[in-house]
């Protein structure tokens, strides 16, 4: 994997990047789709590639893990060939589940041995087994295994967290360094800074982590309840510290505001379920603001979804027409507030590396923020 800042903004840490990878070009900022079991949720990969034009979608080893199963992909020569998904594929480690499933896990330095939520049966993730699922999955970007701290946690659950976590990234290292990957293209390990809202262990885990000079890093452990302010903190701080040449993924991350402002602090790749799970739940985000389509105000709005989109969904549907398949529980509805969730995303990220390029993107922040908030 290749990573190349082209362009950076005087007045902000924001950069416009390109990575490449056996699968394709990334241009940088990017936000990618959550495909959890390797599907985007209601979404057609034609629709991803040519309207929504994601480079790049998300997978996670947990799920794909438990279902259908790392015999099965492997049998179908990875991932890609599975899921006839043609971009870059990233893997979340299940270091999130881990964290999510806290009542139905037992953490300690060997790993982790949690119960599967579909049937119950016990599992045992270790870094070394999880490495090898990401290679059986045939991801172009694997993610290290951690443990990601809940909000709140104290400090002496966050350090010991801390500490468990790059023990476990040695390990992850040393097993992605003697073994291959499986189906004749590359595949990069990107590291984890954890360390809950703590400065100094989020200064300690970023230089831990940069001293592995990985293709890239990655910032886990905010958007976990913890305030918004608390998250750009630590945010900054930490890409104070990664390198400059490597791309920056922070994880999880999330509203449109928040995804500007972090590509002001200098985070490069985004991934975040909000465009889908709120688009299946009525709420869509346009230039102009927030929507909740099942309100009865939207009933006889013939006017389209966001009438300064440029997406499939905008030249195509009515609010009234989206309201109708809601109150009808079509789940029609839900595909099309999705699809067009994630277009309004990656046209942000491609808009904003746009004004990064032409030198007007602090301005253009600026005046962006207050639309994309407000609700309609």
């Amino acid at each position: 994997m290749q990573f190349t800042v082209t362009q950076t903004d005087s007045k902000s840490s924001a950069r416009a990047g390109i990575i490449k990878n056996d699968h394709g070009t990334i241009e940088t900022p990017v936000f990618m789709p959550v495909g959890t079991v390797g599907s985007v949720k209601g979404v057609h990969f034609k629709d991803l590639a040519e309207d929504v034009k994601a480079p790049v979608i998300l997978g996670n080893t947990y799920h794909l893990y438990l279902r259908p199963g790392t015999k099965i992909i492997e049998q179908a020569g990875g991932l890609h060939k599975f899921n006839g998904w043609k971009g870059s594929i990233l893997t979340d480690s299940g270091g999130y589940q881990v964290y999510s499933l806290t009542h139905r896990r037992k953490l300690d330095e060997t790993g982790v041995l949690f119960q599967s939520h579909i049937d119950g049966s016990r599992h045992h993730f270790t870094p070394e087994n999880v490495i090898d699922t990401q290679r059986s999955i045939g991801a172009d970007i694997v993610m290290a295994f951690d443990e990601c701290t809940p909000y709140p946690c104290d400090y002496k659950y966050a350090k010991d967290s801390l500490e468990i976590t790059h023990q476990w990234l040695g390990r992850c290292v040393k097993r992605m360094d003697e073994t291959e990957p499986k189906y004749g293209y590359g595949q990069s390990l990107f590291p984890i800074v954890q360390g809950s809202v703590y400065a100094d262990l989020r200064k300690k885990s970023a230089e831990v982590i940069a001293s592995y000079e990985a293709d890239g890093n990655a910032i886990g452990g905010l958007s976990v309840g913890e305030p918004h302010e608390m998250m750009y903190e630590m945010t900054e701080l930490v890409c104070n510290i990664l390198p400059k040449d490597k791309p920056r993924y922070l994880m999880g991350v999330g509203t449109p505001e928040n995804i500007l402002e972090s590509i002001a602090l200098g985070v490069d790749m985004f991934d975040c379920v909000m465009p889908t799970r709120n688009g299946r739940n009525g709420m869509l985000f346009t230039k102009n603001g927030i929507i909740n389509i099942k309100n009865k105000k939207w009933e006889n709005d013939f006017s389209p979804v966001d009438p300064e989109g440029n997406s499939f969904v905008d030249h195509h549907y009515s609010r009234a027409y989206l309201r109708h398949l809601f109150s009808a529980r079509e789940m029609l509805g839900g595909m099309i507030a999705s699809l067009h969730n994630l277009s309004f995303y990656l046209w942000l990220v491609r808009e904003a590396r746009k004004h990064i390029i032409e030198g007007d993107f602090a301005q253009w922040k600026s005046a962006m923020i207050p639309k994309i908030k407000q609700r309609l």
